[in-house]
């Protein structure tokens, strides 16, 4: 016999629904198998569904689906799952430990947004062709900035980072997304974050685009494991380093001497989803935040274990 579940698409990253990144959240996911995990994040349609459980080392677990795949970590889906969790009196304010499949992270639940604690970064430069890199983002080659290196940064999902000059070079980006899975394959990448310092509103540090094949998703709107790994990339080459020095000529920085308090990434604007993540590095302690807002509230009809059943809202 099916059972039903609780669902919510919640948009992570905005402050009104229908903008931002939206994730399905199972607030209630005790007891599902992975196939039926796959199948109502399938259902739901979100690039990732959060699926919230019991578990012995923290305050609670969460697993991640895309409507193909697991996926390791997901930051909007993160960001989502623990305003919904607040929303609705579930959790209170404060620090909350979180169970992931890349370990154990801290999550800070407030009034103004959720925080996510990333793992420590790690950064490794990559040697590529630039020609290739920029044929298979669909962007001219002199539109790669030449004094950001190529490296692929994780902190929980590795991203390979792409520096544009220009907005509208990022704008009129046009992937040819085999190209861009072989790509990610040959450097070890779930993911491409491209970006340029180049952006639309005035507060913004950075502009971005994250496509992601390898995980079902060809462009993901507003991507919080993707600014926190391009936070630590920029923070590990020195790029704020004030006073207009190259690669950002950019005052922002601390005293001009050291990396800014805090980032602000604007993304999803050309998907017509925009948004908007914070993110601070100290150290090896990468932080990103955001708001979120429950967009959708229903009851899905599960499938059976091992069952081709479709679902029905």
């Amino acid at each position: 016999m099916s059972e039903n579940v609780r669902a919510f698409l919640v948009d992570a990253f905005a402050d009104e629904p229908c903008a931002g990144n939206p994730a399905g959240v199972v607030p209630d996911a005790d007891g599902l198998s992975d196939d039926q995990m796959r199948a109502v994040a399938s259902e739901l349609g979100a690039s990732e569904t959060a699926f919230v459980q019991e578990s012995e080392t923290a305050d609670r677990r969460v697993r991640y689906f895309s409507p193909t795949t697991e996926v390791d970590l997901c930051g909007h889906a993160t960001i989502a799952s623990h305003a919904r969790l607040f929303e609705s009196d579930r959790i209170e304010e404060g620090m909350h430990t979180l169970e992931t499949n890349v370990g154990t992270l801290d999550i800070e639940v407030t009034e103004s947004g959720v925080w996510m604690t990333q793992n420590p970064p790690e950064v490794r430069q990559v040697a590529l062709d630039t020609e290739r890199v920029a044929r298979t983002l669909g962007v001219p080659e002199s539109s790669l900035v030449a004094d950001l290196p190529l490296a692929v940064s994780s902190t929980g999902l590795p991203f390979l980072v792409v520096g544009i000059e220009f907005l509208s070079d990022l704008g009129d980006a046009d992937p040819d997304f085999d190209a861009l899975a072989a790509l990610c394959e040959d450097v070890d990448a779930e993911g491409v974050y491209a970006f340029t310092f180049d952006t639309l509103s005035g507060d913004a540090d950075v502009h971005g685009r994250a496509f992601c094949p390898l995980l079902g998703i060809d462009e993901d709107p507003v991507t919080g494991t993707a600014s926190g790994a391009t936070a630590a990339y920029l923070d590990h080459i020195g790029a704020f380093r004030g006073g207009g020095e190259s690669p950002a000529a950019t005052d922002v920085s601390v005293e001009n001497s050291g990396f800014p308090e805090e980032l602000v990434f604007e993304q999803g604007h050309f998907l017509d989803r925009p948004g908007r993540v914070r993110a601070t590095v100290d150290g090896t302690t990468v932080r990103v935040g955001g708001t979120a807002t429950t967009a959708l509230d229903g009851t899905l009809r599960v499938p059976e274990a091992e069952s081709d059943e479709i679902l029905e809202a």
